[in-house]
């Protein structure tokens, strides 16, 4: 779904003449007994929600996975609609409705292809400043500052279609800067970021709002690298209302599963010399790699954004074939094949199902189904699992993942951490030997990051070969037997 491009507009209209960037003026933002449920949902997404954030305020929103942080924070910024749903109470910016001061707003969500318009770089952050009526002589400057601001050095004629996930936030995120926003709302805006690519994020929009002169709410389950920046934290709770959190307070500390040391067991599948460009060029994605996924062990891919740890997911996956090397299945999953000489990317989606299970970067780009019921049950079925055999799977998965209340929901309405939880679930729904999992734990709270952490150690105990890409540190040195780290970002000399 794309927003309006109004989040990325975030000044009040300019006066005669247009925008000379001179400071905004700090929103001022007030909640009474707010609350808000979705058109499609009998419960309510948040509710009972008091809250007054004054001009130049930093706030943290946290709260359970699904507890509503992205929804209310999209309300803030004026864009539900009110045929999205029901509204209750009292929620007003600047003492009117949200939607009478969209441009007040410098919006950054989770996916950011959502708010990428663009063909170039610079022309994306560029066109927010041109919607509000900058003068032709400031737009390139600020653009220049804004990317800067963020460690965007890619340049502005990038292609934004080239960019890595991470490298799209940063882009993004100089987007909503460069007007000045009077009121800046980010939906986990480092999710996707390496670490240092985070701390640069946190940098920039520490420097945005140094002065007051706008009001920061960001929701982020990262809380320990936010509480440096933020006046108090705000704790939506899962039953309604919320709680503020005072100085010192720290979240509980996360559950890390118990495992048992065991050697590696037989090779399941291998990059060897594996590499790949962007489609339509010669330009690299990933830069040839040898790896080696064998059963019992997990193996994570870290490194800096831009460096192809997603590519390479989608190559191990069957998903895409290599330009140059190869990728090769071994005997335990190409035994039962009807052409078992076949790589992986030539596979049939049955024999690939059942073999390697996958999960994308962007959850939503793998759900092909209107409920989260059957989104859990179509895998097994194109193995050749009855419709009882099916379900049962597929409830199994809802109750250990905490879905189960979600179970008739359309996958595309719930939360980003909701999402991801669900594509998880739809990778291991076929029990297949390999499992490559891109960003595993994005979104998720402390509870149901332990639950997942707690499963994909399963996995592996079942004997099973795990390949986690990942930023994720914690999850690195809770599951990790092996890590391959790639280097240079590739189109970096």
């Amino acid at each position: 779904m794309r927003w309006p491009r109004a989040a990325r507009c975030p000044r009040s209209p300019p006066a005669a003449g247009g925008s000379d960037l001179t400071g905004p003026v700090p929103a001022g933002v007030r909640l009474v007994g707010w609350g808000f449920r979705h058109a499609d949902r009998r419960a309510w997404a948040v509710r009972d929600v008091d809250l007054r954030i004054e001009p130049g305020e930093r706030v943290l929103l946290t709260g359970a996975s699904g507890s509503g942080k992205s929804t209310l924070l999209h309300a803030l910024g004026g864009l539900l609609e009110p045929e999205a749903g029901d509204a209750r109470g009292e929620l007003l910016v600047d003492g009117v409705a949200p939607d009478r001061r969209r441009s007040r707003a410098g919006m950054v969500f989770q996916d950011p292809d959502a708010q990428l318009v663009m063909t170039r770089s610079g022309d994306d952050v560029a066109f927010g400043l041109e919607n509000v009526g900058t003068p032709p002589r400031l737009i390139w400057p600020a653009v220049d500052d804004a990317l800067a601001a963020v460690g965007f050095d890619l340049g502005r004629d990038r292609a934004t279609a080239a960019l890595s996930g991470g490298q799209k936030q940063r882009l993004v995120l100089a987007g909503a800067l460069a007007p000045r926003p009077g009121l800046l709302l980010l939906d986990e805006p480092t999710a996707q970021l390496d670490p240092a690519g985070s701390a640069l994020v946190r940098t920039a929009v520490a420097h945005a709002v140094s002065d007051r002169s706008a009001t920061l709410v960001v929701v982020d389950h990262d809380v320990e690298a936010w509480l440096p920046l933020v006046d108090r934290v705000v704790e939506l709770l899962p039953g309604g209302g919320s709680v503020e959190h005072g100085p010192g307070w720290m979240p509980a500390p996360l559950r890390l599963p118990t495992r048992s040391p065991r050697a590696a067991g037989e090779l399941l599948l291998s990059a060897e010399a594996a590499g790949s460009t962007h489609r339509g060029s010669d330009v690299p994605s990933l830069r040839p790699v040898d790896l080696e996924l064998r059963a019992g062990r997990t193996t994570a891919v870290t490194g800096p954004n831009g460096t192809g740890k997603s590519t390479l997911a989608l190559l191990l996956g069957g998903l895409r074939a290599p330009t140059t090397g190869r990728v090769v299945a071994g005997p335990a999953l190409t035994a039962a094949l009807r052409r078992p000489g076949r790589p992986p990317s030539r596979w049939r989606a049955a024999e690939l199902v059942e073999r390697i299970g996958t999960v994308f970067q962007h959850p939503e780009h793998q759900f092909l189904t209107g409920r989260v019921r059957d989104e859990l049950a179509l895998g097994p079925r194109r193995s050749g699992a009855a419709g009882p055999a099916a379900t049962r799977v597929a409830d199994e998965l809802l109750e250990r993942l905490g879905l189960t209340e979600l179970a008739e929901a359309n996958p595309f309405t719930l939360s980003g951490g909701q999402q991801r939880r669900l594509s998880v679930a739809t990778a291991l729904a076929t029990r297949p030997r390999v499992l490559v999992l891109d960003e595993p734990t994005f979104g998720q709270d402390r509870d149901t990051w332990a639950e997942l952490v707690a499963l994909l150690a399963e996995q592996q105990d079942a004997d099973r070969a795990l390949c986690l890409v990942t930023h994720d540190a914690a999850v690195v040195r809770a599951l990790a037997d092996e890590v391959l780290e790639l280097g240079t970002p590739v189109g970096v000399s």
